[in-house]
């Protein structure tokens, strides 16, 4: 048998390396092989191919012999300018006008007793004299040759009395002469303010006068038009205005004229069912069912009604043979009349002297006077009371 190996021998046959000798830091590694082992974690862009190298060279070479084709084009027109459009300071921005509506794609219904209730007005305005039958546009209107005056007293007449419209009017004949669309032209903005500075919203009415002429000049060859829409197409020219001008100033009856008097009258009589809210409802419901031959008259048969009866605040109801035959569905009752001046109050009543209540029961003062002066108290004197009757005093 062999010898044995204990665990000695083999360690030494293994020839481990000492811990010391482990634990030591390893020897110094050059830059250059430091260097050339980190370069293989450095990122490198890839390089193009030979081929697409080779591609661009020879583009680059075939520069110079390149002619590009050129396109086959027609030649240019040169568009039209385009017109720099210059808002004036003060004018109003164009816009295009809508034609005005001139009936209702469904007629409103006749309303009850209308006829007899429109006769019973006229009747009434026989003997009413308002400010319109003297003062309105109709009076504006001399002659034929003065239509331009017709329309500038509507204009005028929006939110102005009568009254101040007629007086406008006549400041401006003496100013202006004839009232043509030269003289307005030639007439300062001052000249015509001093005319119609009374009237509402002056200024304003003053540039529209101003425009106006000069529209007529340029595009109705200086004469008021005779169609709706080209009257409204003027600078503050209503549906109201342009159908009164026409009635007067070319006889032409194509509508009817509605203002606040009409609009308001007409909705307390119940005419419109709903209530209409503007002008132009009223307009379009009255023309759908009233004969056509009122149409010029209503106007100012009702204007002067509205006038004098039937105002908008504290109309005279007592006065209307509407509200008497039960015609007038907003009829308001007259209140008790109140007590004539001088008449005593009940309050005046009860503050009777006692010598006038003595008087009326029929009291014979005389005698009363007579017995105090007999069982007089001595040492009082004479009368105990200056005011009314004696009275008796009777002591304890």
């Amino acid at each position: 048998m062999g010898k044995k190996r204990t665990i000695s021998d083999t360690v030494e046959e293994l020839e481990l390396p000492d811990l010391e000798d482990s634990l030591s830091p390893p020897p110094p590694v050059s830059s250059s092989k430091l260097r050339q082992a980190l370069s293989g974690f450095a990122y490198n862009p890839p390089r193009p191919s030979t081929q697409t190298r080779n591609k661009r060279i020879k583009l680059e070479e075939s520069d110079d012999d390149f002619s590009p084709i050129e396109p086959k084009t027609e030649p240019l027109v040169a568009s039209p300018a385009k017109r720099k459009v210059v808002k004036q300071v003060g004018t109003p921005s164009p816009r295009k006008q809508k034609p005005i509506q001139k009936e209702l794609d469904v007629p409103h219904a006749e309303p009850p007793n209308w006829r007899e209730t429109y006769d019973l007005i006229k009747e009434m305005r026989k003997g009413i004299s308002a400010p319109v039958d003297t003062m309105g546009c109709a009076s504006a209107m001399k002659d034929e040759s003065r239509r331009l005056g017709t329309l500038i007293s509507l204009m005028l007449s929006s939110q102005t009395k009568d009254e101040v419209t007629a007086d406008a009017m006549i400041k401006l004949r003496a100013k202006l002469g004839e009232l043509t669309v030269e003289n307005v032209l030639a007439a300062s903005d001052a000249t015509i303010q001093e005319c119609i500075c009374k009237v509402g919203f002056w200024r304003r009415k003053t540039g529209y006068i101003r425009q106006t002429a000069q529209k007529l000049k340029d595009e109705f060859d200086s004469d008021v038009p005779k169609t709706v829409d080209e009257l409204c197409s003027l600078p503050g020219v209503g549906p109201k205005m342009a159908y009164l001008a026409l009635q007067v100033a070319w006889n032409l009856n194509l509508g009817i004229g509605v203002d606040v008097h009409v609009h308001r009258i007409t909705n307390r009589l119940g005419w419109h069912k709903p209530p209409t809210t503007t002008p132009e409802q009223t307009r379009l419901n009255l023309q759908s069912w009233l004969p056509k031959a009122l149409h010029p008259e209503i106007n100012p048969l009702l204007v002067g009604f509205g006038q004098v009866i039937c105002q908008p605040v504290g109309p005279k109801c007592d006065s209307c043979v509407l509200s008497t035959r039960g015609l007038c569905p907003s009829a308001v009752k007259a209140k008790a009349k109140s007590r004539a001046k001088g008449t005593p109050t009940k309050a005046k009543t009860l503050k009777r002297s006692l010598t006038e209540v003595m008087k009326e029961e029929g009291v014979d003062l005389e005698r009363i006077d007579q017995e105090e002066d007999d069982q007089a108290v001595p040492g009082l004197g004479g009368e105990l009371d200056e005011v009314g009757p004696k009275i008796k005093v009777e002591l304890p």
